[in-house]
């Protein structure tokens, strides 16, 4: 199978699919940014209160768009210049968000990619002690842990989604402080920290000096809010729901591409979906061709079905809104760590 996803690889880089289309992609970040804006500007200018939630929407449709671009660059792939990247994943994560990106690098780029949904390595798919989402982890719980897993986390769960963003910006925070600690620290460490503390400074202090400190505080965390509930239906389709498997960290002589394809998704969306999505929906080919561009991934994924469907692989696809129906439901059904890579 490796040589197999070799020359699939080859096949692609002859194609040209390997190729970024910076500027097209920086167009559609512009677009996010302005939605941001004018949402921004209409929260911030008219006092009308079914204007301001509209303002705030599309604040949340800009910016959930930045935050998925962002994420492009997290992965090298939207230049080839590697300092673009990252110059526009600091731009877009610790200074706009206040999300370290030192801490969405290891997160995400390292962990969670090299081990998606490995449970005790990957912590988005371990959502333990809060919430458990493998029959495993309510049957090691106390008996009182256990009647709150089986009834009660299902009410608990939508209202826990909220706190998303705010969780991962205080994550971010302790690894900063933690790495810069250490011998091992880095310029990016510093620079992580600059931007993280120029979006306090930005989102929150020099606005004060224009409204009163409860107003920016409540309408900081109202985005918060609604940045989480955006983030979750972009990132839970792909691995939350029961059909993506939760391997054990212990599985030996799996593949790499099957252990991939079969603890992710991929999900359809229409035009504003692939705005706001920049590419998230074709997960499957995102953790098996992280370095190539998203605008890429709409004739890539031709070649990757293929490519799956040749060598015995799952390639899963289901809409949008049944894909998040069934990342709400996961809470509700817990599933099998799988332990055996023949079960795989």
């Amino acid at each position: 199978m490796r040589d197999s996803f070799r020359q699939l690889r080859s096949e692609l880089r002859r194609q040209g699919y390997y190729n970024r289309p910076t500027t097209k992609m920086l167009a559609e970040l512009g677009i996010n940014t302005l939605l941001a804006a004018v949402g921004l500007v209409v929260v911030i200018a008219d006092e009308r209160w079914p204007v301001r939630v509209c303002g705030l929407i599309l604040w949340t449709t800009g910016s959930i768009g930045i935050g998925t671009n962002t994420h492009t660059s997290s992965h090298d792939a939207t230049s080839g210049k590697r300092w673009v990247n990252q110059l526009l994943t600091y731009l877009g994560y610790p200074l706009y968000f206040g999300l370290s990106a030192t801490y969405w690098w290891h997160k995400h780029v390292l962990v969670h990619h090299s081990a998606p949904n490995v449970i005790g390595i990957d912590g988005d798919a371990d959502l333990s002690p809060w919430f458990a989402t493998t029959l495993d982890e309510v049957e090691r719980a106390s008996d009182a842990r256990r009647f709150y897993y089986q009834h009660i986390q299902q009410i608990v769960f939508p209202l826990a989604i909220s706190l998303t963003l705010i969780s991962q910006q205080v994550a971010g925070f302790i690894y900063v402080a933690r790495s810069l600690r250490r011998d091992s620290r880095t310029i990016h460490h510093y620079i992580d920290f600059a931007c993280l503390f120029a979006h306090v400074v930005l989102t929150l202090a020099v606005p004060m000096l224009f409204f009163h400190p409860v107003v920016v505080v409540a309408w900081y965390l109202v985005r918060s809010f609604m940045m989480s509930y955006a983030m979750f239906c972009v990132f839970a389709p792909a691995h939350v729901p029961t059909a993506a498997a939760r391997l054990d960290k212990g599985l030996k002589g799996i593949d790499y591409a099957l252990a991939v394809t079969t603890t992710t998704l991929n999900f359809r969306v229409g035009r504003l979906g692939r705005l706001l999505c920049s590419g998230l929906e074709y997960q499957i080919e995102h953790h098996l061709l992280p370095d190539i561009s998203y605008m890429n991934y709409p004739a890539v994924s031709r070649y990757v079905e293929r490519f799956c469907r040749e060598n015995g692989l799952p390639y899963r696809q289901y809409r949008w809104d049944l894909a998040l129906w069934r990342s709400f439901s996961a809470i509700h059904q817990p599933c099998p760590i799988v332990r055996d890579a023949d079960a795989v």
